[in-house]
């Protein structure tokens, strides 16, 4: 089997101590619908082939990594009409910056501690 040609779609699936607060970043402040949810996961979609969920860890076998070695990268159109539309929602924001390599990006966290960085080329 060729997994490549497999995969229709990817799901990153986050453990949370702060199941609740996490839940309402994704769904609230990024604004990604939810395709799943139960009383301690949820789905939410990013594009058509990502997900991204959320699960308690209060109910889950594996605990929370407290944010430590995990950075989700996301590809915008606009990196800086994204950093205003967070920074006016209230969130907190790192500076955007130009990049050698050719991208602009800023990163800012989630209530887990997760590293999220937001760029585009």
């Amino acid at each position: 089997m060729n997994m490549k040609k497999s995969v229709r779609i990817i799901n990153t699936i986050l453990y949370c101590s702060k199941w609740q607060e996490t839940v309402a970043f994704y769904r609230d402040i990024l604004s990604f619908p939810i395709t799943f949810q139960n009383d301690w996961f949820i789905e939410f979609m990013v594009n058509d082939n990502a997900r991204l969920s959320v699960a308690n860890e209060q109910r889950a076998t594996i605990k929370s990594a407290g944010g430590r070695g995990l950075t989700l990268a996301f590809r915008v159109d606009h990196a800086d009409d994204a950093w205003q539309c967070l920074s006016d929602k209230g969130v907190t924001v790192g500076k955007i910056a130009d990049h050698p390599w050719g991208g602009r990006s800023f990163y800012l966290f989630d209530p887990e501690g997760n590293r999220l960085e937001i760029w585009s080329s």
